[in-house]
């Protein structure tokens, strides 16, 4: 890959201003300094230094989050702070894109990911990936296995739909956990309320057979570890 295109993907800036700071002596290839930006280079096997720091680089990145409330599953929101400025450097120089969102209101785990094969998988109705999620409801739940049958909602067009069956467990009072396999939207908050009930918080816990790291505090991440990222794309539930 040309140096470069590799440190303008990386948002050292433009392709001028890479060759900018090639001709002022600021980037290392190797331990030595290069003049030339269009030089090729393989950011896996040789060290590149920008302004005499180490320039980080994956071919694919993948986080887990404990998304809060109040953040929105964006890259750019005029109201709300989004998850991008919750991820620090060096990890902040990818384009990571959200593999399932959550709504502002909503907080527990979510994936990133600049692997634009792996968030199809993740997201694709096809692959019929469990999620579940903690509940609680401004009323207890009662009758709610019309849920487990399927019950109609509006969809993200506000066109009616009948969900799958989800599966709802560890009823106390007014707090549940549910797994869906689909992602309409508002779809947890919509089966509720199409019982009578109505979501007051919601977390969601799992994605296929990963697990919300419970050590991560609320807006921290982490990187997956292979057989995490393993455990999502062979998806054993």
């Amino acid at each position: 890959m040309r140096i470069d295109k590799l440190l303008s993907n990386l948002k050292y800036g433009s392709r001028s201003d890479i060759k900018t700071l090639a001709k002022a002596g600021k980037i290392q290839v190797n331990g030595s300094v290069i003049r030339n930006s269009d030089i090729d280079v393989d950011p896996l096997k040789e060290s590149i230094r920008v302004d005499n720091k180490d320039v980080f680089y994956r071919e694919n990145v993948y986080l887990m989050m404990n998304k809060p409330k109040g953040v929105v599953c964006a890259a750019v929101d005029a109201l709300y702070p989004t998850y991008t400025a919750l991820i620090k450097e060096p990890l902040n120089r990818f384009d990571l894109n959200v593999c399932g969102r959550l709504d502002v209101d909503s907080e527990g785990l979510i994936i990133l990911t600049n692997d634009g094969v792996f968030l199809h998988k993740v997201i694709s109705p096809k692959s019929d990936i469990n999620k579940t999620y903690y509940v609680e409801l401004i009323q207890p739940l009662t009758e709610y296995r019309r849920l487990e049958r399927g019950i109609e909602i509006l969809d993200g067009q506000e066109k009616p739909y009948i969900t799958k069956p989800a599966k709802i467990f560890d009823v106390i009072g007014n707090k549940c956990r549910i797994t869906i396999s689909e992602g309409k939207f508002h779809q947890v908050k919509r089966m509720f309320e199409a019982i009578g009930n109505e979501v007051v918080s919601l977390k969601r816990e799992t994605i296929g057979s990963l697990d919300l790291d419970q050590s991560l505090a609320i807006g921290e991440y982490r990187e997956l570890k292979d057989f995490e990222i393993d455990l999502l794309l062979k998806n054993p539930q």
